[in-house]
């Protein structure tokens, strides 16, 4: 399965998924975006953190200054927010279908596997499922 992990089309590699994701989920949550508290939020060392910031900011997801605050950028946000939307769907579609509330292991295991077309197509799915 690792061939199937590797970078997608936007370059990004399943843990700069997890990353960019995170950083926009903080952003949202008025959090500050720095390297001690994405690694706290990721549970990763915060020079393990600080190194994967590096590889996002050389394909333009975000910009940040060593030991300094972590801007994304549009680029950034646009992926970053399609990745939460990815998240939430996958989570819906699998409490739904397994009529429980928490199914974030199973969406954590599958969700960098998903192209975008089928994310529309399980949301297009989930409104019929849903009487929407």
């Amino acid at each position: 399965m690792k061939e199937y992990q590797q970078a997608g089309a936007e370059g990004l590699t399943s843990s700069m998924e997890d990353y960019l994701e995170m950083l926009c989920r903080l952003q949202r949550e008025g959090r500050p975006l720095r390297v001690n508290v994405l690694a706290e939020s990721l549970h990763v060392r915060p020079s393990s953190a600080s190194k994967m910031l590096g590889n996002l900011k050389g394909l333009g997801y975000i910009d940040f200054q060593k030991y300094g605050a972590v801007a994304v950028t549009e680029k950034g946000l646009r992926e970053g927010e399609y990745l939460l939307h990815r998240h939430q769907v996958l989570h819906r579609f699998f409490c739904a279908l397994n009529g429980t509330e928490d199914e974030l292991e199973q969406v954590e295991k599958v969700e960098h596997f998903m192209d975008r077309v089928t994310v529309g197509n399980l949301e297009r799915l989930l409104g019929k499922m849903e009487g929407r």
